[in-house]
């Protein structure tokens, strides 16, 4: 089996940076690369008359509610758009039972696990690196919802891990995530950051 290069190889390192020194460990800001996720994308097509609520991947069943996010331990549903969805995992395996579940009568199933750059980030003022470059209102995103946006000028999705302290996972095409880990560690070296 080979081994794939991710996304950030050539530019994630770690250590400390920006303004960490004399700061407490903990309340600097923690910039890491997800590598091993299932990454898929589902849609269902406008004709299709399928109860997708019915559908129950991992023990999760869609939502088509907007910035929801449907989750437990492994997995991840996140809407994306109406009948429009992007499934997160830790499990590779899923993607047997996604292709046998979503019938491409249906749905358009699309495994974007190797085209996506994912960076995630915890701490405190995660919300406040997000506004240097997002026009979102992050005052009201919380735990378990998602959004599409930019950051400088960069198409991202961004998932709301936690809020105790703050936790995100920013996905951008791979062709991006240079730029976007760039802009994304600019923005916190006023913080202070931790890469890990």
């Amino acid at each position: 089996m080979s081994s794939l290069v991710s996304a950030l190889a050539y530019v994630h390192t770690t250590g400390q940076f920006g303004d960490y020194e004399g700061k407490n460990e903990n309340d600097l800001l923690k910039i890491s690369e997800n590598k091993n996720l299932l990454i898929v994308q589902v849609v269902q097509y406008k004709n299709s008359i399928v109860p997708f609520e019915s559908i129950d991947i991992d023990g999760l069943k869609l939502k088509d509610e907007p910035l929801s996010v449907v989750s437990n331990n492994d997995t991840r549903f996140l809407w994306n758009g109406p009948k429009n969805w992007l499934l997160v995992s830790n499990k590779k395996e899923l993607i047997k039972s996604i292709l046998d579940k979503f019938k491409d009568t249906d749905f358009a199933v699309t495994d974007l696990s190797h085209s996506r750059a994912i960076i995630e980030i915890e701490g405190q003022d995660v919300k406040e690196v997000l506004k240097k470059g997002c026009p979102f209102n992050f005052d009201s995103l919380e735990k378990n919802k998602s959004i599409n946006s930019t950051y400088n000028g960069i198409t991202l999705t961004i998932d709301m891990l936690d809020d105790n302290p703050n936790k995100v996972r920013l996905f951008a095409l791979r062709s991006f995530g240079e730029s976007l880990y760039h802009s994304i560690t600019d923005a916190s070296l006023e913080y202070g950051f931790k890469s890990v």
